[in-house]
C-alpha cells in the first residue's frame, strides 16, 4: 500500500500545521510518525524536564490525531531506521514535514533524512515555521518576508483523516523506560495545544492587561507576561496563531480604548505584539550559525575575552548561593519552576559573564538545562548578547543591587525564594552583609554561616568585567567580525 508520511518534530499540534493538511489533501493514506533520538538525551543542553515535556505534549497531539481518524507511531531511535522499517510495510511515496531551526545535531538529522528520501525515491516537503526564513543571505528584507509570513492566513486544522488499514497508535515511551528522572516543578503548566490556547485566551482576556508595566519583575511578571514560551518550545502554538488573536483583541480595543473596560491595553499589546517579532528575529540567527552553542558569532571578539572556568564560582552562580539576595532568589525560583521572566534571564547571564567572567558556554548550558521554555535560537542568541561576544549589540551588565531594589523593593520575592532571609526587614534584605553582628542574631541570620557572604565585591568585579569587554570589542579583529555579524544578523527594516 502506498502511504504519505508526517514527521512531527517540534510542532505538536494540528492546527495550523500546513505539513499534516498538504498531506491529507494528497492521493494516500497518511501515517503520523514521531522520533526520539537517543543522542538527545545525553546532550549536554537538554534536561529530563525537557524530554518528559515533549512527550506529555505528544500524548496531547495522539489524542487530537486519533479524534480525526489518524494515529502517531512513536519511534526511540534513529529517524532513518523508523523510515526504512516503515517502508519495508508500506511504500511511502511522500514524506511532509514543517521546518525545524536547531543546532547542529538536528540538522544533520533532517540533512541524513534529505537524504534517505533521494536514496529511496521518496518526495520530502517541508514548510516554513513561524517567521524563520530559510536560505536567507542577508537581513535587510528579512522583516518584509517575516511580516507577510506571521500575517498570513492560518492553516485549519484538519477534520478528518485517512489511516493505512489496520494502522494504529503505539505506546509512547514513560520517562523510567527512557531511564529519565526529571525534577518535580512548581505549578507546572498543563501540557499540549488545548492548554496553550486556554493560556493565549487567560492572556488576552485579562493578565496581558499590564504586560508592559509588569513584564520585568519576577514578581509580576509570573502572571502579566503571556507564559506561550514552553508551547512555542514544543510547537504546540504558533506565532501566526498568536499573532491572529493578539490582533482580533487590538482591534475590540482601538474601539474605545479609554474605556475602563480597555485600559492599560493599547500599550501592552504593541509590546507583546514587539517581543513576538524578537522571537522570529533571534530564532533567526541560529537558521544561520547551528553552532551558536559552541561557537560565539565573533568568536575573534570571544578569543580576546579569554574568559576561564572559576569552579567555585560557577558551583554558588549555579545554585542561587552568590550572596546577593536578589540573584539567588532568581536562580532558585528558575530551578524550581523552570521558569522566570526575561528581564531576570537576562540578569543571570550578565553577572555569569561580566561580574563571575565565567565562560559563557558552560553557564549558558546550565540555565538551557533549567529552562523549560529552552528554545536553542532564543536561548543561545541571549547568552550570546547578555555575555557581550556579538560584537554589535550593546554591553549590558546588570548590577544585582539596582535590579533587586527596582523589581523587589520591599523584599517579597526574595524571601519567598532564599528562605535564610525571611526574618530580615526590608532595610536590610537587599545587602544583608552590612547588618551588624547584633542584627544578624537578631534576625536569625548570621552571614557566612546561614546565608553565605557575598562572593566577590559585586560593584568592584561588574566594572572589571565591562572594562575588560569594551578593551576586548575595541581590538581590530573584533570590529573587523562584527561587520560580517551585523550584516547576517543585524536587526534593521532597511540597509
Amino acid at each position: 500500500m502506498s502511504v504519505s508520511v508526517v514527521w512531527f518534530k517540534r510542532d505538536l499540534r494540528v492546527s495550523d500545521h500546513p505539513a499534516l493538511v498538504e498531506a491529507i489533501k494528497g492521493p494516500y493514506p497518511v501515517i503520523c510518525i514521531f522520533n526520539l533520538e537517543p543522542e538527545r538525551l545525553d546532550r549536554a543542553d537538554v534536561d529530563p524536564i525537557h524530554i518528559e515535556w515533549e512527550l506529555d505534549c505528544l500524548t496531547e497531539l495522539r489524542s487530537s490525531l486519533e479524534s480525526i481518524g489518524g494515529a502517531l507511531q512513536f519511534n526511540f531511535g534513529q529517524v532513518t531506521e523508523q523510515l526504512s522499517l516503515l517502508h519495508e510495510t508500506y511504500d511511502i511515496k511522500h514524506l511532509y514535514s514543517n521546518e525545524e531551526t536547531g543546532l547542529q545535531w538536528s540538522w544533520d538529522r533532517d540533512k541524513s533524512v534529505a537524504t534517505w528520501c533521494s536514496a529511496h525515491d521518496v518526495e520530502f516537503t517541508e514548510f516554513p515555521t513561524n517567521g524563520v526564513i530559510r536560505k536567507l543571505g542577508t537581513r535587510d528584507h528579512w522583516k518584509k518576508h517575516r511580516d507577510a509570513r506571521v500575517s498570513a492566513e492560518q492553516v485549519n486544522a484538519p477534520m478528518s483523516m485517512d489511516s493505512p488499514k489496520g494502522f494504529t497508535s503505539n505506546e509512547i515511551h514513560s520517562m523510567e523506560r527512557l531511564g529519565l528522572k526529571p525534577r518535580l516543578l512548581f505549578e507546572r503548566p498543563l501540557p499540549g495545544e488545548k492548554a496553550a490556547l486556554n493560556v493565549l485566551y487567560s492572556f488576552l482576556d485579562e493578565r496581558g492587561r499590564t504586560y508592559r508595566k509588569d513584564m520585568s519583575s519576577p514578581k509580576t511578571g509570573w502572571d502579566a507576561c503571556s507564559r506561550l514560551s514552553p508551547y512555542l518550545a514544543a510547537g504546540c502554538i504558533t506565532i501566526r496563531q498568536i499573532l491572529h488573536h493578539t490582533r482580533r483583541k487590538q482591534k475590540k480595543v482601538k474601539v474605545n480604548p479609554r474605556s475602563k473596560e480597555n485600559l492599560g491595553w493599547t500599550s501592552s499589546l504593541s509590546s507583546f505584539q514587539s517581543r513576538l517579532a524578537w522571537h522570529c528575529h533571534f530564532i533567526q540567527r541560529l537558521e544561520s550559525e547551528a553552532t551558536m552553542d559552541v561557537i560565539a558569532l565573533n568568536p575573534e571578539l570571544d578569543g580576546h575575552l579569554a574568559r576561564e572556568m572559576n569552579a567555585e564560582r560557577y558551583a554558588v552562580w549555579s545554585q542561587g548561593k552568590t550572596g546577593w539576595p536578589f540573584f539567588d532568589a532568581c536562580m532558585r525560583s528558575l530551578i524550581a519552576t523552570g521558569w522566570i521572566n526575561f528581564r531576570m534571564r537576562a540578569m543571570l547571564q550578565s553577572v555569569a559573564s561580566y561580574t563571575l567572567w565565567l565562560p559563557w558556554t558552560d553557564t549558558g548550558l546550565h540555565l538551557a538545562r533549567c529552562f523549560l521554555d529552552y528554545e536553542p535560537g532564543i536561548h543561545w542568541s541571549q547568552v550570546h548578547m547578555q555575555s557581550g561576544v556579538t560584537g554589535i549589540n550593546s554591553i549590558r551588565a546588570y548590577s544585582v543591587l539596582k535590579q533587586s531594589t527596582d523589581q523587589d523593593p520591599d523584599g517579597d520575592f526574595i524571601r519567598t525564594w532564599v528562605e535564610e532571609l525571611r526574618d530580615l526587614p526590608k532595610e536590610h534584605i537587599h545587602e544583608p552583609w552590612l547588618m551588624s553582628d547584633e542584627q544578624q542574631k537578631n534576625f536569625n541570620c548570621i552571614i557566612g554561616e546561614d546565608y553565605p557572604s557575598p562572593i566577590v565585591d559585586e560593584k568592584t568585579a561588574r566594572k572589571e568585567g565591562v572594562s575588560k569587554s569594551y578593551s576586548a570589542k575595541s581590538k581590530p579583529e573584533s570590529k573587523q567580525r562584527s561587520l560580517v555579524v551585523y550584516d547576517v544578523h543585524g536587526s534593521r527594516k532597511r540597509r
